[in-house]
């Protein structure tokens, strides 16, 4: 058995192309383009390629991307006050405020202070809040992605247990929140999970998400599993890979996502289907 390639950049490129067109139509609807506004704090490498690649894909679709680079020794009060003025700016559908952020700036103190409806990350309390009762406003980009990867294979989510490796607030948590409200059973797994193996052998769906390069081998795979790789590292080569030993365990599940082209494209889609929604919200 060899598993089924769920390619992400395929999908994301549909994805695109439908915020495209529904970008198109607001802008005639609302005399305006959609717009997201990104902040970079400092010059860290990743993030200036993440923060790119946002920039060009908003572009791309038709939606208005603003891009404000700060320095690194900008002080905490001085972004809060840039993010007040884009709360009140009108014209700005979705904040972003790019991650890590240099170490005399408090992130939680930054996401707060985005306004909810703005927040496009999904990552302020009451976003994640509303997620966790079941009447999200804005899901998280990533989990968001998955969610629409294992729907364009018309994966089994009602009944099925999810096995989530990685508890974070930006993937792990969110993840479990949306399967569970699609119907799965979740086990969600951290650093501090005895026997781990034996947890994921029990998986129909296995989301990877801990930031540990190939960690998930052949073994520890249920045959025919759904495999989820976020996961993205960099090896003392120079090569990217994923939580997942792709090449082992492409053989034993029944769908895998690759490192990269796999979760990657589609976090940067649904970050625009959020803006996207945003900007509906407002013209209504």
């Amino acid at each position: 058995m060899t598993a089924q390639l769920i390619d992400g950049l395929a999908l994301a490129q549909k994805t695109r192309a439908q915020v495209a067109q529904r970008a198109a139509a607001f802008e005639q609807k609302a005399g305006r383009k959609a717009g997201l506004t990104v902040i970079l704090v400092g010059e860290n490498p990743a993030s200036q390629v993440y923060v790119r690649n946002k920039v060009k894909a908003c572009e791309a679709a038709g939606l208005k991307s603003e891009l404000i680079v700060l320095p690194a020794e900008t002080s905490q009060a001085a972004l809060l006050t840039k993010i007040d003025q884009l709360n009140a700016d009108t014209s700005v559908d979705g904040i972003l405020v790019q991650l890590p952020l240099p170490p005399q700036i408090d992130s939680h103190r930054v996401i707060e202070a985005i306004a909810a409806d703005k927040d496009v990350d999904g990552f302020h309390v009451a976003n994640a809040g509303a997620l966790m009762t079941g009447a999200p406003q804005f899901r998280p980009c990533t989990p968001y992605g998955v969610m629409k990867m294992l729907e364009s294979i018309e994966t089994p989510i009602r009944g099925a247990h999810a096995v989530i490796v990685g508890a974070s607030n930006i993937v792990g948590k969110p993840m479990a929140m949306l399967l569970l409200a699609a119907g799965a059973t979740i086990t969600l797994c951290n650093s501090k999970t005895r026997d781990l193996p034996a947890m994921t052998r029990q998986a129909d769906i296995l989301v990877a998400a801990v930031g540990r390069p190939k960690l998930i081998t052949a073994s520890m795979v249920k045959p025919g599993a759904v495999v989820i790789d976020v996961g993205i590292n960099r090896l003392d080569d120079g090569k990217l890979a994923g939580d997942v030993d792709f090449e082992s365990v492409k053989p034993v599940a029944g769908a895998i996502t690759p490192v990269p082209g796999g979760v990657g494209p589609m976090t940067i889609a649904m970050l625009l289907v959020n803006t996207m929604e945003s900007a509906e919200r407002r013209l209504v």
